[in-house]
């Protein structure tokens, strides 16, 4: 039986010709019969693809044969299925766009990339490395979320920082409000889910005055692939697809609260005003709900 796989992915690279990228992009993909988002934007590439995991390597293969993409960071994970043409069920179509950022921190015009990425962004430390630094720093180290606040709701590091964000857009104007700067002369290790988003958020906290800021080379996935949860992470990781959240062990802790009765969950669920965006942490005996915005408004 064919495997369902996830492909995670993403490069920072100057691109002359985004739209032409596109075109590229979305023949390739329909053509391997694959299913995500890929983001594409003179900074770079950045997508999530699934379908069978032949097909996704091939796909790995011909980016890679184009010398600006060889580079490109590259991460797997299961997924749940395929359906009777091979598509993968954890995405209902595909999508291939050109934004200003690959990232939408709404700062396009502070980031700078040459064909060695990001400049200016954080020391990059691997999970051996994160271990050796924790090791050797303790209680200093700070760990900084560059998710929103509900992803961080079912998962995080031990004891981070969790900034009140809904939207990656909400960043700057976070990190300019004054309520980090103590920690701007100690060690800040800033992690996401695949990475690229610490790419930005550590170049965007350097120039604003952090002294010592590391990413978390490969992100969650990769710590969670070395240590599972046997190490600093503490409970699900939220995913952009349809199974929700992941787990890197049997024996995951459940960290989530449900904003209806405050059993532990990690399942998380739609807003059910259909103009509203936002998701909520809710287990499955409370089930969906309005969020608070929406229910003060009708009530």
């Amino acid at each position: 039986m064919p495997l369902a796989k996830i492909l995670l992915f993403y490069v920072f690279t100057p691109l002359a010709d985004p739209d032409a990228i596109r075109l590229w992009q979305r023949d390739l993909a329909e053509s391997l019969g694959l299913r995500g988002r890929i983001l594409i934007s003179e900074h770079g590439l950045n997508g999530t693809l699934g379908g069978e995991m032949g097909a996704l390597k091939r796909y790995v293969r011909k980016i890679r044969d184009y010398a600006a993409f060889k580079p490109v960071d590259v991460k797997w994970s299961e997924g749940t299925g395929l359906d009777d043409d091979g598509r993968s069920l954890d995405f209902p179509r595909l999508s291939v766009k050109v934004r200003d950022e690959i990232v939408s921190f709404g700062a396009p015009g502070e980031l700078r990339v040459d064909g060695g990425g990001v400049v200016g962004g954080g020391t990059r430390l691997t999970p051996e490395a994160l271990h050796q630094l924790v090791a050797e720093r303790g209680d200093d180290v700070v760990f900084f979320d560059g998710r929103n606040a509900l992803e961080a709701a079912i998962g995080r590091f031990r004891d981070a920082v969790v900034p009140d964000v809904e939207t990656t857009r909400d960043f700057v104007a976070e990190l300019e409000s004054g309520k980090y700067d103590d920690l701007k002369g100690r060690p800040v290790v800033t992690y996401c889910t695949g990475g690229i988003r610490c790419e930005v958020l550590s170049s965007l906290m350097a120039s604003r005055g952090f002294g010592e800021v590391y990413q978390l080379e490969g992100g969650i996935v990769r710590y969670g692939e070395r240590y599972g949860d046997d190490g600093l992470w503490e409970g699900s990781l939220y995913v952009f697809d349809g199974r929700g959240s992941v787990d890197f062990s049997d024996h995951a802790a459940v960290i989530g609260v449900c904003e209806g009765c405050g059993s532990p969950t990690k399942q998380t669920v739609d807003c059910t005003d259909a103009a509203c965006r936002t998701q909520l942490v809710r287990c499955a005996s409370c089930g969906p709900a309005r969020c608070a915005r929406h229910a003060a408004s009708v009530a």
